[in-house]
């Protein structure tokens, strides 16, 4: 087998001598790369960020803006990064580098301080610049918010970054200010060509070791032979245990790049998402056909979590305060169960099992999750957390109905951060299934609903709170619906 090695800047740089649970930003700081700096060490200050070639959902190729606080570095083995200081082009002998669009602006436009942050900002930048479906309007005025330049630049790409000197003003000025791609332009050329194919490794030093099947087959087989074995997929949950509690793992089996685990397929009367598939990849690839999908999508964590996070991490974890296992319940959702000696399926609201456990048997990995189709119409997610975005919810609940001729013929409503797992609120399903959708029976049913589960006092909120948060939900999702009739 092939010496793990990960192309940096273009440059071939072999992974070795680093312990297998070397994450990205140490593999790179200790090369001279010094750009890239650690914050948090946990994925919410950006301060790490750094460019992979992964596969696109319009080109070939999408620059990707990921932490590499989380990702082991041996998870890129064969794989193909750009740092901050890649992005700018090498001028002759003896002259320095010419800056990257990205960084001009923000040098021009005093969009670095400190500059402790900046390096990330603009890794973070440049994957936004570097995004294909990006377009300027041919009126800056069309299209243009608070939150989205005129230039087609989505500010939400710098949401998992932040400044420590609070110059958020003057790197918005820089973001809404970077053009287009010039045609002679190598990374922009580069997304014409296809990523690096993902490369079975086996990296070992000592007793740890960073294994990469190639087949979903032969990862069934390694994890029954390994019990000690951890599972990662985007390690953005792994990844904080390693730097913040100081984890270490005899074997780590990676299992991101399993084809068998990154499908996404739409069939008449259901939808299948791949497990290792990462959430920007489903939110991009599904383009809101999954309403309730598109309404989670930008309040989990940051788009940086989001480049490497998957479905099958997020509900592999067994949080009660996932984000994604409330909208799933909603949804009726069921998850692809696989092991060495077959798949079967479980319906979600029978894998919850107690506090991050659930059916899952060892040695079974989530494959696949499984959506029916057709959807209801009628749905909303509403997280309830102390900032609007990049935050841990204190309350998340998702809402699906059926509403015909005005009587309420289906509903599912999941929930979380209530209990010790993720819930269907089926006492208020009940109460809602077959009345009139009105104030009257709505009022009845949220004072239902604020009596499901059994919330806890903590830090992020208090046991009232969140019962009243859950009754005021359903009202919310009332007032909504009644105003878009009335309009």
């Amino acid at each position: 087998m092939v010496a793990a090695r990960i192309t940096v800047n273009g440059e071939e740089t072999p992974l070795s001598p680093a312990p297998p649970h070397t994450t990205v930003l140490d593999f790179l700081r200790e090369r001279g790369l010094t750009g890239t700096k650690e914050g948090c060490a946990e994925g919410e200050c950006g301060a790490c960020s750094v460019l992979v070639a992964r596969p696109g959902v319009n080109k070939p190729t999408d620059w990707v803006a990921v932490n590499a606080c989380l990702v082991p570095a041996a998870a890129l083995d064969g794989q193909e990064i750009i740092t901050s200081e890649g992005l700018a082009a090498a001028g002759e002998p003896g002259t320095p580098p010419t800056l990257h669009p990205v960084q001009e602006e923000m040098a021009v436009r005093g969009g670095s301080q400190c500059g402790y942050c900046t390096p990330g900002f603009i890794c973070s930048m440049a994957a936004e610049y570097y995004r294909p479906d990006r377009c300027a309007h041919s009126d800056p005025a069309e299209g243009a918010d608070s939150e989205h330049g005129p230039n087609g630049f989505d500010l939400h790409a710098l949401s998992g970054n932040l400044c420590r000197c609070t110059g958020y003003r003057p790197i918005r000025d820089a973001a809404f200010a970077v053009g287009t791609p010039t045609e002679d332009d190598a990374l922009a050329q580069r997304r014409e060509q296809s990523p690096p194919e993902p490369v079975a490794t086996a990296y070992t030093q000592g007793d740890s070791a960073f294994l990469r099947p190639g087949t979903l087959s032969e990862a069934l087989r390694l994890l029954r032979e390994r019990t000690d074995a951890v599972v990662v997929a985007g390690s953005t949950d792994w990844g904080v245990e390693v730097n913040i509690r100081a984890r270490r793992a005899n074997c780590v089996v990676a299992v991101d790049r399993l084809p068998e685990m990154r499908e996404l397929r739409v069939e008449s009367d259901h939808i299948v998402i791949g497990a290792a598939l990462t959430l920007t990849e489903i939110e991009r690839r599904l383009d809101g056909k999954v309403p309730l999908l598109a309404e989670l999508f930008p309040q989990f964590a940051s788009r940086l979590i989001r480049n490497s996070a998957t479905l099958g991490g997020n509900l592999g974890t067994g949080s009660p305060i996932g984000d994604s296992p409330p909208v799933l319940l909603a949804l009726e959702a069921s998850v692809m169960l696989a092991d060495a000696d077959g798949e079967r399926e479980v319906p979600l609201a029978d894998y919850f099992t107690g506090y991050r456990q659930s059916v899952r048997r060892p040695g079974e990995l989530i494959r696949a999750v499984r959506i029916p189709l057709p959807l209801s119409p009628v749905s909303a997610f509403h997280k309830i957390a102390k900032r609007r975005f990049d935050d841990i919810s204190s309350v998340a609940v998702a809402f699906a109905l059926d509403i015909e001729d005005g009587i309420v013929r289906k509903a599912r409503i999941g929930l979380g951060g209530v209990a010790a797992t993720p819930i269907r609120a089926l006492a208020t399903e009940a109460a809602l299934e077959g009345k009139p959708w009105t104030a009257e029976t709505v009022e009845a049913a949220a004072g239902v609903l604020q009596a499901q589960g059994t919330p806890m006092n903590d830090h992020r909120a208090s046991a009232g709170y969140r019962s009243a948060m859950l009754g005021q939900s359903l009202l919310k999702l009332y007032a909504h619906t009644t105003e878009a009739v009335s309009s």
